[in-house]
């Protein structure tokens, strides 16, 4: 699992899920700085090398590796790993290059371990995709295993980022989930995909959010723009509360 640590619920079910199909599970932790774009929160993202490793440990994590920036990026390092189409929009536009950084990370750290399976959460989607499709497209021999979002008992999505939040923050972020989930009933109820997702963005920013970079119903397989639920869909989302920026996403079910 390649994990940039502040480790949470969420990753340690990406362990349980590792160690029941495989014989030893090894997590990366690294900050990965070719990710962030130059306004992003490189300098402030958590940091909590003790702690994290005292959570692997009482999941009976095999190996931590937990290389230094010179490790993943020696002097001289000059390639990246673009990968097109999935990476189109949403994130790829809000957060150019990040992409890059990510597929050239993890293609690092894939040769690096040489693992089976690599095992990642259904939270980060598009980055999901972005992993599959590189593997499927330069014949990795390794599989990737989705594993489903881990959730706070009021529905938001677990993440490392949700530390930044305030108390009164907080309780607006989980209004991100109910609005999907609204939203992707709605569809799968005939409501046409560019009303439903104009009506979430507004009651995103009626709820308390301080922007709406998108929401999007697109095709779950490969990320292509529907017009129409003919095929398996995906609602994607990112709001923002004051500098934190909140992901979440869910299938849109199968109409009736």
């Amino acid at each position: 699992m390649p994990t940039m640590g502040a480790l949470h619920a969420g990753h340690l079910e990406l362990v349980r899920q590792s160690k029941a199909h495989c014989d030893r599970t090894v997590v990366s932790i690294f900050v990965n700085p070719t990710q962030f774009n130059p306004d992003e929160d490189l300098d402030r993202y958590p940091r909590q090398e003790e702690k994290d490793l005292d959570a692997l440990t009482g999941e009976a994590t095999d190996l931590a590796f937990i290389p230094v920036v010179g490790e993943i990026y020696p002097d001289g390092f000059s390639t990246a790993v673009h990968v097109d189409k999935v990476t189109t929009g949403m994130e790829g536009i809000v957060r150019v290059g990040h992409f890059d950084g990510v597929a050239t990370v993890v293609c690092k750290l894939f040769m690096q371990a040489m693992p089976d399976k690599a095992f990642f959460g259904e939270k980060d989607y598009q980055q999901l995709a972005t992993i599959q499709r590189m593997v499927r497209d330069l014949d990795m021999p390794l599989t990737i295993v989705p594993v489903e979002t881990v959730r706070e008992p009021d529905g938001l999505a677990m993440s490392s980022r949700n530390a930044y939040l305030t108390k009164e923050q907080r309780v607006i972020a989980a209004s991100l989930n109910r609005i999907l989930r609204e939203t992707a009933d709605a569809i799968a109820g005939g409501l046409d995909i560019e009303t439903a997702t104009a009506a979430a963005r507004q009651e995103l920013l009626d709820a308390g959010f301080d922007a709406v970079d998108y929401v999007e119903c697109r095709a779950a397989d490969d990320l292509s723009v529907l017009e129409s639920v003919d095929r398996p869909a995906r609602l994607l989302s990112t709001a923002r509360l004051g500098p934190t920026r909140l992901l979440d996403n869910i299938a849109v079910p199968t109409a009736p």
